[in-house]
């Protein structure tokens, strides 16, 4: 969840939103997931008490563990491709800023460039990492990275905050490429859809989708005045909006009854 402005409301009149996005393939749900993780990680690592430096290595950990299911560079490296292949169409197009559309090509081809120089599977050297390792296979575990089952780990964790952070920034540093390319390509994609004002009647709301075309991320912006939120369910053919409330926090979320005006961008890029 993002907080978001419409490029297309007036200034004058813009509120802050609260913007809801939902993946329409398992590749942009992967990247999704990294840029949180990435931007999690980056949060705490600003940190430098201990329990900074553990939140940034959970963090890490599960970085690793999304590695794990696919080969993720190769999708990075297609998808920047395809992009720069994109976008590269429109050199010609007297409608189109040529410096800032060459700028963008010559980011993709300095993060395409990079991913190649990667040799082996991001974040090598952290698998082959022992104390990581130690760290790691405890973590899966509800309280298994304790002092006494990792006295090395609590060890490490007494050195100054300087220290700490010089180590954690390392490591987390071993996927400094991967993480530009997954902000690189979900920015050009976000980017790709103007946002465009809706009404859900009675808070429902659903929409087809031209499957000729090849939708990637459905994003749903709602004031953040509004005391409800957007739950999204999408397929090949059509996606479903239900903008629900809670009464509070201990109870089961009702749909709402009142018209909810929002608004929609479908980015198809």
């Amino acid at each position: 969840m993002l907080t978001f402005e419409p490029k297309n409301l007036n200034k004058k009149h813009t509120v802050k939103h609260i913007c809801y996005e939902q993946p329409l393939n398992e590749r942009i749900r992967t990247f999704l997931r990294l840029e949180h993780l990435f931007r999690q990680a980056a949060y705490w690592l600003a940190g430098d008490s201990i329990w900074h430096s553990r939140a940034v290595l959970d963090s890490l950990f599960d970085i690793q563990n999304v590695f794990g299911r696919a080969d993720l560079r190769s999708e990075l490296i297609k998808e920047l491709e395809r992009h720069a292949a994109n976008l590269g169409k429109l050199v010609d197009n007297p409608n189109v800023d040529s410096s800032a559309l060459q700028a963008v090509l010559d980011d993709l081809d300095v993060l395409i460039d990079r991913l190649h120089a990667i040799h082996g599977q991001p974040g090598q050297k952290l698998r082959d990492n022992e104390f990581l390792n130690s760290i790691r296979q405890r973590n899966s575990i509800a309280g298994g990275d304790c002092a006494f089952d990792l006295p090395a780990y609590h060890q490490w964790l007494q050195h100054p905050p300087e220290q700490r952070q010089a180590n954690l920034q390392e490591w987390v540093s071993e996927f400094d490429s991967i993480r530009d390319a997954v902000f690189m390509i979900l920015s050009l994609i976000r980017d790709s859809a103007t946002a465009t004002p809706q009404v859900a009647e009675g808070g429902f709301c659903q929409q087809s989708l031209d499957t000729n075309m090849a939708y990637q991320l459905i994003r749903v912006l709602v004031p953040e005045d509004q005391a409800c939120f957007a739950e999204i369910s999408a397929g090949k053919h059509r996606f479903t909006l239900r903008f629900m409330q809670l009464g509070d926090l201990g109870s089961r979320a009702t749909q709402c009854e009142d018209d909810i005006h929002f608004h929609l961008a479908c980015c198809v890029l």
